[in-house]
């Protein structure tokens, strides 16, 4: 099952980075994605545009990342002063980008709904231009 959400994983970041790399972006995917949580899967660059993004690609109406991750995340974010985003996507629908910000403190993670995702999320088109 591990390995499967692995490869999973890895075809969402190999899309994300086609999508950036067909705009004109330099993409730079983290060694060890995947299995450290110490920075963000994907960065991408250009012309002063600066993005950090850990990809999901999960089919569940509700996104939860584990504190220990998103906090590492929020600490990478605040360090580098790169713009961070959960970057979710169910089949069949279309990449929404999350702020950190906005998603929901639990006692062992953060999480955002599927449709507060959609409203407050920026897609690929807002990004890129």
């Amino acid at each position: 099952m591990a390995f499967w959400r692995y490869r999973k994983g890895s075809a969402a970041e190999r899309e994300l980075i086609k999508h950036f790399h067909d705009r004109g972006f330099a993409v730079i995917r983290a060694a060890g994605s995947g299995v450290s949580s110490l920075s963000p899967d994907l960065m991408a660059f250009k012309k002063g545009m600066q993005y950090a993004i850990e990809s999901k690609a999960i089919e569940t109406e509700n996104l939860a990342i584990k504190k220990e991750q998103f906090e590492n995340l929020v600490k990478w974010e605040e360090t580098t002063g790169i713009t961070s985003y959960i970057g979710w996507r169910r089949k069949r629908e279309q990449w929404v980008f999350i702020p950190l910000s906005v998603f929901k403190k639990n006692k062992g993670s953060y999480s955002i709904n599927w449709k507060n995702a959609k409203l407050i999320g920026r897609s690929l088109q807002e990004l890129v231009f």
